[in-house]
């Protein structure tokens, strides 16, 4: 490996971990200036410019001609990818969405419920938002696994209209894996736009596309920015943005396991960060040798290589409780746990986007098919938000009868309240009720 990753056997709050978590929310705040700037000129020219726009910046940006009218995948396309596609990525797709369907109809069904006290009756119930924007990364790459952590919680939520969109490849198509993940998991539109222009589009609209109540989905840095720019105006779902993963373990994990994993996320992209938090030095020295010897040989080597010289990061604490009040502090979007007493430990861990226990749970494995989400907050936000769910694309009504009874024994405490805020009218209508009967 080129690059190799650098060991760092400092205490977990002096340098250079600590510049890490600096570089992590809440310590850092807002977007970079110029990279703002440079977001805000694309949004303004989609929403002056509208089809216009789209398609010189496709042209610019993914080396693609097209016309308004090519910029809605049609039906015949998205029929045609299914022969570009083999029967066991067909397969594949649909057993991801069928695993992610039963974790989320599940959550679904839980926060529908009633409350009733004394002739007080509350119903909590959810309603569907209207429509939503998936974006999903795309160009030369496929992704139809953010599909699928998308369109799915949407559809369960009972949204009726799912729109996708996802930059399109050098001949203009879009990836056939993409178009067959979103007809299976039930999109109602695709549109051949990425980066920044489409959450443009999907947040003010277009001559073609239609603006959408809400965007969700993944992105580098440009889309992270733009859809916290148009959040304004267009509420999104989380800041979901370049992968992580760190690993806290013990010398009880095997360190080539503990290698690969850091490898499966670090090969995302140059901005990926895996890190090993560890009370073992000889853990830690294992694992860098193991990632020596495996990235050499390993698929998207330079993209590994760049992530790990980069990002990467082995981090030795003097104890174990040092070492969750790092993992707490780092907030990471995929925190795997391999102790002897992964269990006890994982009662102690506070902030984690997605917590993967054991040898045999690889954040790899939750990626496609262990039934959760992988749309999850990155960058320190873990520290407030929760990952992509059905919640992201449902709002909750509370409905309320009270009984005359019930009334009359709170009124009182209503006129204490309402007269200690000054609005008098308030008690009144409450009073009233009994006075003229």
């Amino acid at each position: 490996m080129s690059k190799p990753i650098r060991i760092r056997v400092s205490r977990a709050f002096d340098p250079p971990a600590i510049e890490l978590l600096e570089k992590r929310w809440p310590e850092t705040r807002g977007i970079n200036r110029e990279l703002e700037i440079y977001v805000e000129s694309i949004i303004k020219e989609v929403r002056e410019r509208g089809d216009k726009a789209l398609i010189e910046f496709t042209n610019k940006f993914d080396g693609v001609e097209l016309t308004s009218s090519q910029l809605r995948v049609t039906e015949k396309e998205v029929k045609d990818a299914y022969g570009k596609v083999d029967e066991s990525q067909i397969s594949a797709i649909e057993f991801a969405k069928s695993r992610l369907e039963i974790f989320e109809k599940e959550l679904l069904g839980r926060i529908n419920f009633e409350v009733k006290d004394v002739g007080i009756e509350i119903y909590s119930r959810t309603s569907p938002i209207r429509s939503v924007g998936c974006y999903v990364p795309g160009g030369e790459a496929a992704y139809p696994s953010t599909v699928i952590m998308t369109v799915t919680p949407a559809k369960v939520a009972g949204v009726s209209r799912i729109v996708v969109s996802s930059p399109p490849k050098k001949g203009g198509e879009v990836n056939p894996l993409t178009l067959v993940a979103a007809d299976l998991c039930g999109a109602d539109e695709i549109y051949r736009v990425g980066g920044i222009q489409a959450i443009a589009a999907l947040a003010y609209g277009t001559e073609t596309i239609k603006p959408v109540e809400k965007i969700v989905g993944p992105g580098n840095r440009y889309i992270v920015a733009a859809k916290a720019l148009v959040s304004i105006d267009v509420p999104i779902d989380l800041p979901a943005g370049p992968s992580e993963i760190a690993i806290l373990a013990d010398e009880s994990a095997d360190p080539r396991i503990v290698a690969l994993d850091m490898i499966s996320q670090a090969e995302h992209d140059s901005d990926a960060i895996p890190i090993l938090v560890t009370t073992s030095r000889n853990l830690a020295e294992r694992v860098v040798d193991e990632l020596e010897g495996i990235v050499n040989s390993a698929p998207r080597r330079e993209i590994v290589s760049e992530s790990l010289f980069r990002k990467g990061l082995v981090v030795v604490c003097q104890d174990i409780e040092e070492a969750i009040s790092f993992i707490n502090e780092f907030a990471s979007e995929h925190l795997e746990v391999m102790m002897e007493d992964s269990i006890d430990i994982a009662d102690k861990i506070k902030s984690a986007g997605l917590l993967l226990l054991g040898r045999y749970t690889p954040v790899s494995a939750s990626d496609y098919c262990l039934g959760t989400n992988h749309v999850l907050p990155t960058g320190g936000f873990v520290h407030v938000f929760s990952g992509l769910s059905v919640l992201n694309f449902v709002k909750r009504v509370n409905t309320v009868q009270c009984s005359k009874k019930s009334l009359l024994r709170i009124k009182d405490n209503v006129k204490v309240l309402a007269e200690a805020e000054g609005l008098f009218n308030h008690a009144l209508a409450v009073e009233e009720r009994f006075r003229v009967e």
